[in-house]
């Protein structure tokens, strides 16, 4: 009598290793667009677009001005290190080492030789790149690198893999500066994105974000503690709002959501890359449904090729529900801004994708102030004159082979 054979494979191992090939497969597009997108990319220089002057407005006691030009915003930037008399607090996701990456290490060195206290933090794996020899900085300027792996041997403690993916300077207790701008040279001049300058109270919300963050990651090597005496006054109209992985703190996703569940008139956003959760697609759809006028401005390329064929998964059900898409040409478009109602603003570094929302350090500044909002919706009409609007005809008439590259891809969406 013959036995059962042996080789029977169980179906749980078999959906394992379909499951498992899958993923393999979809990881393996992702490499392959990546690399195709690079080829192509190859010695093409970004189109010229416009851009708003900035712009200066008063809240409260203080002012806020707007930068949609990076050489615009360094020269400010550097200006006030050159002007600092106690204290520099510079914090920056990527930091190139090109000429631009130079300023701004030599006027923090400049700086530090009048005796003003010098503290810098940038992230470790966004700087891989970078050459080691400009990442080093010598004393008496304090630097943190926020390292490429976090969470030592807490393996399983997701708190801790979370980016630095903020970029803030604050100088004394004047000003501050907060936004989506990496410091290099190609962001000057070739990327279209959004900066504040703000003074007044806010500056010293900001301050104590720097701080925070700091304390929350110095070693022993670092010395003691940042410790900052801010006054205890607030300016209501404006707000600081921080993701906090290591604590477990995302106000910035609800500050989104609130707002745009209030919107009577208008909603425009504009985003670099646009992966929103469940929630946010349907509060988007909500509001457009409802009469809001509902725009999405994205770059129609950004310069993660893998990002975009996941974000455009969700551009048939958003037209459908009304909201208008607007696609940014022939730059790269790193904001991350809003404005609603001409009433509500904000501008910060959280990108509408899991890794901002629910994953790394950011920080958003929430405006609730109409001047303000009028600065923002000028913004957003200029960037419309460099874009060409999607239409759900068009959409519907795309390519079957993009068709089934979006819904493969889609799953990798709780990735990014």
């Amino acid at each position: 009598m013959l036995g059962r054979s042996s080789s029977r494979v169980p179906l749980r191992t078999v959906l394992r290793r379909t499951l498992l090939g899958i993923v393999g497969l979809q990881l393996l597009l992702a490499v392959a667009l990546t690399l195709v997108d690079s080829y192509r990319r190859r010695g093409k220089k970004p189109k010229p677009f416009p851009v708003t002057p900035p712009s200066e407005v008063t809240i409260g006691s203080g002012t806020v001005t707007c930068y949609t030009y990076g050489a615009d915003l360094y020269e400010d930037m550097l200006a006030a290190i050159a002007g600092a008399q106690h204290q520099v607090l510079l914090e920056s996701y990527i930091w190139k080492g090109d000429e631009t990456g130079e300023r701004f290490k030599r006027a923090l060195y400049e700086a530090a030789a009048r005796g003003v206290e010098v503290y810098a933090i940038f992230d470790g794996f966004a700087n891989l790149v970078v050459s080691p020899r400009f990442k080093h900085f010598r004393p008496p300027v304090r630097v943190l690198k926020y390292p490429v792996y976090a969470a030592g041997l807490r393996f399983f403690d997701l708190r801790r893999y979370g980016r630095d993916h903020r970029k803030i300077l604050v100088v004394d207790d004047e000003v501050a500066f907060v936004g989506g701008y990496n410091i290099g040279a190609a962001y000057a001049t070739e990327w279209r994105d959004t900066h504040v300058r703000i003074t007044g109270p806010g500056v010293w919300d900001c301050k104590r974000a720097f701080a925070d963050m700091w304390n929350l990651h110095r070693r022993g090597r670092h010395g003691g503690p940042l410790l900052l005496e801010t006054p205890s006054d607030w300016e209501p109209r404006i707000r600081i709002h921080r993701n906090v992985p290591r604590l477990w703190m995302f106000p910035i996703r609800s500050m989104y959501l609130e707002a745009i569940n209030r919107a009577t008139r208008n909603i425009w956003l504009t985003q670099a890359y646009f992966i929103p959760d469940a929630d946010f697609v349907e509060a988007l759809e909500g509001a457009a449904r409802r009469g809001v006028d509902v725009r999405l401005l994205v770059p129609q390329k950004s310069n993660h090729v893998v990002a975009d064929w996941i974000a455009q998964g969700y551009f048939g059900e958003l037209l459908e529900a009304g909201v208008k898409v607007h696609r940014f040409q022939g730059a790269m478009v790193h904001a991350k801004t809003a404005t609603i109602d001409g009433n509500w603003s904000t501008v910060g570094t959280a990108n509408i994708d899991r890794l901002s929302m629910t994953g790394n350090y950011e920080v958003n500044v929430e405006f609730i102030d109409p001047a303000m909002a009028r600065v923002m919706e000028d913004v957003f009409r200029t960037d419309l004159e460099n874009c060409v609007q999607l239409t759900a005809d068009t959409w519907a008439e795309r390519g079957v082979h993009k068709k089934a590259v979006e819904l493969f891809l889609g799953p990798l969406r709780p990735l990014l």
